[in-house]
């Protein structure tokens, strides 16, 4: 797979990248970059499911494409998913002893063999092929068309966002997966666990592709000490620039003085008019190409200067601000003593389940999909009622969805502050915003435009800076949509958060930066 010269831009003419070439062969390349840096589009480029707007892209293989979502029909089986009910049917047939000539010379007599260890291998071993499609979970659903990718045996897999919205076990069958492919992968992803298992990463950015030989802990130490270089050129341009203006300095001062020598010389009367007049021109053409000189010099500071500030604004993180919350080191924050939850229909959603959070704690929720992590988020953070038992929430608390649901999507950012602190005023909300990079008209961005990134770190800015900042932050799943470089924004954030920290996420590396200590375990079994 090569891409040559290749452009991609939006349909209103936005460039995400150009003059962009790229070759994929039996390796695996982890893709990674900023939101809208244009990832899935690539995806699409290698997959053949779009055409660059410039360039040219060649195969010399065929490709499986995995996106983050795919439309099923409503009475498509796992067997139509897998693209072998046809197959199947004819194998049946033959068995029943309703078979034609022509299904005994088709039947594949591997196929279900086939089926089978493609579905284990996936975590679906014993998946009924004729249950229907949309009744399985999202990640099921995942696992599913990764195994129908299984069973075509492409040259290249090529992977959007794999092990969104997995478990931890899921999460690690697919890395499993890849690092048995014998075959080349092209995955775009911020699960930091499956990157680690690339051979090279490709980052993405307005500026090109930067290829990164090795996983993503070479990849991040090669950022780390491009961050550090950029941040030392940076300091050696200003002292630079500051020289340039001190010389300038002094080559003034002392022009002055020369001049007011060469006056009180002239004031003397003593020497021709002629000779004075000459000295008078050399002084004027001295300062002339004195002050040019000064101008070019400090000219070419500024320039470097500038070139400077903009490595590092290319490399820097980003950085949220945290308020302190005031949480004392023995206040109980959250106590949840025997509650349990069940739907309206009866059916048991959380078994009894007893937490307490004392000080400035860290605490995961752990387990399966459907094991009850967001029911127990949303008895934390007073959204739903125990069924039975008691939850108490003695302090402020506020409870972030990955999809920061308390921001409202037709709102402006001032808007949803003013909402949720409505004690501020209009000057105070734009102040408070600011603290957290959406300046100025940022801050009326309506909050629908906004990336997942952008969408927490302006959910946090609302919570954190009104009058009372809460003491318990309840997190559900907060990097689900966020790039790299958000995540480590956001792990940085947390780590210095006074507060207390209830948090579900199925990423270890987030939970171990923002210093977890305590998981609660939801599967049977499991241990607080």
């Amino acid at each position: 797979m090569t891409l040559d010269s290749v452009a991609a831009r939006t349909p209103d003419g936005q460039t995400l990248f150009d003059n962009l070439s790229l070759a994929f062969g039996r390796e695996r390349t982890g893709v990674v970059g900023r939101n809208g840096a244009g990832k899935t589009t690539l995806l699409r480029l290698v997959a053949g499911r779009a055409a660059p707007s410039e360039g040219a892209v060649s195969r010399a293989g065929t490709v499986g494409w995995l996106p983050q979502s795919a439309v099923i029909g409503p009475d498509e089986t796992a067997a139509d998913t897998l693209g072998v009910a046809a197959g199947l049917g004819v194998v049946r047939r033959v068995l029943a002893g309703e078979g034609t000539e022509a299904d005994l010379a088709e039947a594949d007599w591997t196929l279900e063999e086939r089926v089978a260890q493609c579905l284990a291998e996936v975590g679906l071993a014993g998946l009924d092929l004729d249950r229907r499609t949309v009744s399985l979970s999202g990640g099921e659903q995942t696992r599913l068309r990764l195994a129908a990718l299984l069973m075509a045996e492409p040259d290249l897999l090529v992977l959007d966002e794999p092990t969104n919205h997995l478990d931890v076990d899921a999460r690690r069958l697919i890395a499993e997966v890849l690092e048995r492919w014998r075959g080349g992968a092209v995955v775009v992803s911020h699960d930091r666990g499956l990157l680690r298992r690339m051979d090279r990463i490709v980052e993405l950015s307005s500026l090109g592709a930067a290829v990164f030989g090795g996983n993503y802990d070479l990849y991040a130490e090669r950022k780390a000490a491009e961050r550090a270089a950029a941040e030392r050129e940076l300091d050696a341009a200003e002292r630079h620039r500051a020289q340039v203006d001190r010389e300038a300095q002094r080559a003034v001062e002392k022009k002055a003085r020369r001049d007011r020598a060469g006056r009180a010389f002239a004031m003397k009367g003593s020497e021709p008019k002629i000779l004075l007049g000459a000295m008078a021109e050399r002084a004027e053409i001295s300062g002339a190409r004195e002050h040019r000189l000064a101008a070019r010099r400090r000219g070419e500071a500024e320039a470097s200067l500038a070139e400077a500030r903009e490595r590092v604004e290319r490399v820097r993180a980003l950085s949220i601000p945290m308020p302190s919350s005031g949480l004392a080191a023995g206040k109980t924050v959250l106590e949840l003593d025997a509650a349990t939850w069940s739907a309206p229909g009866g059916r048991a959603v959380l078994p009894p389940t007893s937490l307490k959070i004392v000080g400035p704690e860290r605490v995961a929720v752990i387990g399966p999909n459907g094991a009850g992590k967001t029911t127990l988020l949303k008895l934390a953070g007073g959204l739903l009622e125990p069924s039975a038992g008691v939850v108490r929430r003695p302090v402020e608390a506020a409870l972030l969805d990955q999809e920061a649901a308390l921001l409202s999507p037709g709102e402006t950012l001032v808007e949803a502050y003013r909402r949720i602190n409505p004690e501020t005023t209009l000057n105070e909300a734009y102040a408070a915003l600011a603290r957290f990079l959406f300046r100025n008209v940022a801050a009326q961005r309506e909050v629908s435009t906004l990336s997942g990134g952008e969408r927490l770190r302006a959910a946090l800015a609302c919570v954190m800076t009104g009058a009372r900042p809460p003491q318990l932050l309840i997190l559900d799943e907060p990097t689900n949509h966020l790039d790299l470089g958000s995540i480590t924004a956001v792990e940085a954030a947390l780590s210095v958060y006074d507060g207390a920290l209830l948090v579900v996420s199925h990423d270890a590396d987030f939970l171990d930066a923002i210093g977890v200590r305590r998981r609660i375990d939801l599967r049977p079994g499991g241990s607080g």
